[in-house]
């Protein structure tokens, strides 16, 4: 049987989500780290393999396909075990999810990368962070995170009540939120506090953050 194979970088929100739900689905994959410092994403043998030169690409039974949430939407249809898959079979309540999935892409994500710019890439480069991005950052993610709060009243995860891959897509941009001072925007909630908690919780994502720490040593 060919081995699956990740490439990507630990430091790449897009490519933890993957390792999560692959190890969510309790699968062997081989993790083939690209250095995004010296540019390995933007050169020839990455780029036949995604063109827009961006991590991670997975590679599964002979086809290589790129993009997260694709990636991940495509796994957990070929290895969902029955009740605990990520995602539905049933077409009304694949769209919920599906809705939540596109939420986290336009609403949570952007606000979330600006704010994890200022307040954590560029402190480690030795920049200072712009407050004026950092107060409309946080302004537009608390008005979606008070949409979350109002949802999560409904139903115990985004989705359903089931955890599915609209709360695994998530998971890195909460992580690293939680360790800045946007944290009060999640816990001034108690609900998204209470969901962030139990997901963030998680053996799998545990052993992303396994992989993170390994890689650092």
């Amino acid at each position: 049987m060919a081995v699956r194979k990740v490439y990507g970088s630990l430091n790449s929100p897009a490519t933890l989500k993957v390792l999560a739900c692959l190890f969510e689905h309790d699968l062997d994959f081989e993790f083939v780290p690209v250095n995004m410092d010296a540019g390995d994403h933007k050169k020839k043998p990455f780029l036949s393999m995604n063109p827009f030169g961006q991590v991670p690409v997975f590679e599964d039974g002979g086809i290589k396909q790129f993009e997260s949430r694709a990636i991940i939407r495509s796994t957990s249809h070929e290895y969902g075990k029955k009740g605990e898959e990520l995602i539905y079979w049933d077409v009304r309540k694949q769209a919920i999810v599906a809705n939540w999935i596109d939420v986290e892409g336009h609403q949570f994500e952007p606000p979330a990368l600006k704010l994890i710019y200022e307040m954590v890439i560029k402190p480690k480069n030795g920049s200072a962070p712009d407050q004026v991005v950092v107060a409309e950052a946080e302004a537009e993610l608390g008005n979606v995170l008070d949409v979350y709060e109002a949802r999560l009243a409904k139903s115990k995860y985004l989705g359903s009540d089931r955890y599915t891959i609209a709360d695994v897509l998530h998971l890195p941009n909460l992580q690293s939120l939680l360790g800045t001072t946007a944290k009060k925007l999640i816990e001034s909630r108690p609900r998204v506090k209470a969901w962030c908690s139990e997901i963030l919780a998680r053996p799998a994502w545990g052993k992303v953050l396994e992989m993170k720490d390994k890689a650092r040593a």
